[in-house]
């Protein structure tokens, strides 16, 4: 697919490829080899990515998936063994802080991005993969998925995704996979309230996508992105200082390019203009 000039120019890590159809922006995971486990070059990948495409509305929504039939198996078991040499020659734990924090920042920033995010969820879906899906705005899952929290197995703590895990699916729940460390597939997950959608072969999933895809072209994009940082700010904010906002930039929206052009394709029993992207 053709990239638009701002990502064209992008170097990015081999970890990650970047396919972009229109205002899609599809990111896949490129360690098969490992199942896609997260190591910190492509943490840095992800976030370039997301840094040069933070401000760009021409880019409506960024699909995560996973080459290999993997999405992501957690962090790379290799880049842990170098940092404890690295803090061995520094005499200090501070490499794996470091890291560590790396990775929470990278989650933030995906929980975050104005883009509606879009996971595509087959084979691992741990640890590091997990805390991704919990910050995800549409997940989608083959039903023979695997997720789980593996850390506490592995004598660490999920530290960083811990309260975005938390905030998906809610504290209880959070409790007894983190701490039993269980596995489950895409039917469980969905119960659980991780992932939205699940499918059962790889064509459903197609098609699901493309539906899904076409349902994010219908919202208008300034719309999308002002809906969902209101809806983040619901966790944290008053609510009255927030109502009175919301209705500051309900009537802006009103007033402003999209409202009018909704308003009237609606009267007109049409689509909106942005909807003509193919």
């Amino acid at each position: 697919m053709t990239l638009s000039t701002s990502l064209t120019d992008l170097q990015v890590d081999e970890s990650i490829q970047l396919e972009q159809q229109g205002s899609i922006l599809t990111m896949w995971l490129n360690r098969p080899e490992s199942r896609n486990a997260m190591s910190l070059n492509m943490v840095n990948a992800i976030q370039q990515v997301f840094n040069q495409i933070a401000d760009d509305v021409s880019i409506r929504a960024v699909i995560l998936r996973g080459k290999g039939g993997h999405f992501c198996a957690g962090g790379d078991i290799k880049d842990m063994a170098a940092l404890r040499v690295e803090a061995a020659n520094v005499g200090s734990l501070q490499p794996y802080v470091d890291f560590n924090r790396r990775f929470g920042a990278m989650i933030e920033q995906v929980d975050q991005a104005p883009q509606t995010v879009v996971v595509i969820l087959e084979g691992a879906v741990l640890g590091g993969g997990f805390g991704l899906a919990c910050v995800s705005d549409v997940a989608i899952s083959r039903d023979t998925a695997q997720f789980g929290l593996p850390e506490t197995g592995l004598g660490v703590l999920p530290a960083q995704i811990a309260p975005f895990v938390v905030k998906r699916i809610g504290l209880t729940q959070a409790r007894r996979l983190a701490l039993l460390g269980s596995r489950f597939n895409g039917e469980t997950a969905q119960k659980l309230g991780v992932v939205h959608d699940v499918v059962h072969d790889e064509n459903e999933l197609e098609q699901l996508l493309s539906d899904t895809v076409q349902q994010i072209k219908r919202a208008a994009p300034l719309a999308s992105r002002n809906t969902k940082a209101l809806l983040h700010r619901t966790l944290n904010e008053p609510l009255d200082s927030l109502l009175d906002d919301a209705a500051q930039q309900f009537a802006q929206a009103v007033g402003g390019v999209e409202g009018q052009e909704g308003t009237m394709a609606f009267i007109q029993k049409r689509l909106p203009t942005w909807t003509d992207e193919q």
